[in-house]
C-alpha cells in the first residue's frame, strides 16, 4: 500500500510544464528510473516499480532539505522506504541546494 502525499505544487520547476514547450520528447519513466517531486520544500527522489495514468509509483529513495542540502531520514509524515504516488503534474525538477552532494 503507498502512502499518501500532498505533493508541493512545482510551480517554475515543473517537468510537466518545461517538457511541455520543449520540441523533444521525453519517456515515461519506467521501472528503475528515478523521479523527483516537492515535499514541505524538500527534493524527494522516487525509484519507479511502476507507471500507471501518468503516476510514478515507487519507494522514497532520497529526502534532501531544500535549503542546506542535508539529507534526511524522515520529513513529517513521509520517511525513506515509503512507497508513494508520484502524478506527473507533481513532478520537479531539483532546486539546487548549498553544499548538495550527488549520489
Amino acid at each position: 500500500m503507498h502512502k499518501h502525499v500532498e505533493w508541493d505544487t512545482p510551480g517554475t520547476q515543473s517537468v510537466q510544464s518545461h517538457y511541455a514547450n520543449d520540441p523533444n520528447d521525453y519517456g515515461e519513466p519506467h521501472q528503475g528510473s528515478i523521479v523527483s517531486g516537492r515535499y514541505r520544500g524538500a527534493n524527494v527522489r522516487v525509484r519507479v516499480e511502476a507507471y500507471r495514468d501518468a503516476t510514478s509509483i515507487g519507494e522514497v529513495v532520497a529526502l534532501i532539505d531544500g535549503n542546506s542540502g542535508e539529507r534526511l531520514k524522515q520529513l513529517g509524515d513521509l520517511s525513506l522506504g515509503d512507497i508513494v504516488r508520484l502524478p506527473d503534474d507533481k513532478r520537479a525538477f531539483e532546486s539546487s541546494q548549498a553544499g548538495g552532494d550527488e549520489d
